[in-house]
């Protein structure tokens, strides 16, 4: 996750290197902005938890040559906040920002579109006292992270999703943990509601795919499968007919396919994209069944890889030659990439590595103006 601060006074930028501070050494990258400084230097912490300055240009460009100046602490935001927020989250980057809460919601407004695809937005005061999630609290990971914000800053997280509050069964955010795509929005609220009212909701898990030794929640009442009647919430991941006839308020189907894919350097995003795409609707599969990309270690830099894991909320996992080379598996082998990369095949042994042991292709390797892709299937199982 790419996390963007920005702050409006000299007080409040202290408070977003705090910030930067305490989330040196995780997974995210942390990029520091200011609407009250005219300084062009951008401060980041990314994986290693290491600070490196990168030339400002809207959002960091690490082909810009602009000259930082000697504190390279923060990017000066020349726009509007309300532009920068629109560039911050069409990068689907999480935004964090240090002031009011009015300058929040006026600067996120014409930029919003739904509950599943909205960046998510939180809100910290000058002083660090509290840490308000705004927006995409449970699928964006906004409560997830204020929580974890407030820990590391002493601050106390103010949630305000009802079913946080009633410590109730949230079925969005079951959903995200268990790699659920959800099908139909609207149908949460639905499901919600009825929790919230106090009375349980019933679910039917395609057959074998619940976990064993599971500890149902009060408030879920188990049905078999297929439904005989309609149920609140379905999970399976063939489901058109059934659900056609109205089977469930909620549809939930799993993100179990892997992409595995390999590329020529500096491959243009709109190509691979494009390509990628086409191989998806061959296969008759949704981008948001997609639980990952995968690929080779040294593509991990690689800008169209990136740009499409960022687009579509798609994890990018990427691994070392040795370990594709002893993913179990017959593969289309070339000598050619062997010489450059170090293994045989890298699209389909990536895809395989990533769906595990289970895992099986389900379409092998495609090529097409240096660019390759394979599709493995991942077992799924749903925990509660």
């Amino acid at each position: 996750m790419k996390i963007s601060v920005i702050s409006f006074t000299k007080t409040g930028q202290k408070m977003a290197e705090r910030i930067l501070k305490s989330m040196c050494g995780g997974d995210e990258t942390i990029i520091l902005y200011s609407k009250c400084s005219r300084k062009k230097t951008v401060q980041t912490a990314e994986n290693s938890g290491d600070v490196t300055t990168q030339a400002f240009g809207g959002i960091p460009n690490k082909d810009s040559n602009v000259p930082t100046d000697n504190t390279g602490n923060t990017i000066a935001v020349q726009e509007s906040v309300s532009v920068w927020a629109g560039e911050q989250m069409a990068a689907h980057h999480a935004l964090v920002f240090v002031g009011a809460c009015g300058i929040a919601v006026r600067a996120i407004a014409p930029w919003i579109t739904d509950k599943l695809h909205d960046s998510p937005v939180l809100v910290m005061d000058e002083q660090g006292q509290y840490v308000i999630p705004l927006l995409s609290g449970h699928v964006g990971g906004a409560n997830e992270l204020a929580v974890r914000l407030a820990g590391e800053l002493g601050a106390v997280p103010v949630i305000t999703t009802a079913t946080d509050l009633h410590g109730s069964f949230a079925v969005d955010l079951f959903a995200k943990r268990n790699d659920l795509w959800i099908h139909n929005r609207e149908g949460i609220a639905r499901v919600s509601a009825k929790i919230l009212a106090g009375e349980k909701i019933t679910m039917s898990v395609q057959t074998g795919h619940l976990a064993v030794d599971e500890t149902i929640p009060s408030e879920i009442r188990l049905c078999a499968y297929p439904p005989v009647e309609k149920v609140d919430v379905l999970i399976a991941d063939n489901t058109e007919e059934i659900f056609r006839k109205e089977a469930a308020e909620l549809l939930l189907k799993p993100k179990k396919y892997i992409l595995g894919a390999g590329c020529k350097k500096g491959t243009d995003s709109v190509k691979l994209e494009a390509f990628l795409r086409k191989i998806l609707e061959e296969q008759d599969i949704a981008i948001e069944q997609v639980a990952a990309l995968a690929s080779i270690d040294v593509k991990k830099e690689e800008r169209c890889l990136l740009e499409f894991s960022e687009k579509y909320r798609i994890p990018f996992q990427t691994y070392p030659a040795q370990k594709l080379q002893t993913v179990y598996g017959t593969f289309h082998g070339s000598d050619f990439v062997k010489s450059q990369v170090g293994v045989d095949n890298v699209c389909e042994r990536a895809a395989m590595k990533a769906a595990g042991a289970d895992g099986r292709i389900c379409r092998a390797k495609q090529a097409q103006d240096g660019m390759t892709v394979a599709i493995a299937e991942k077992a799924w199982k749903v925990s509660m």
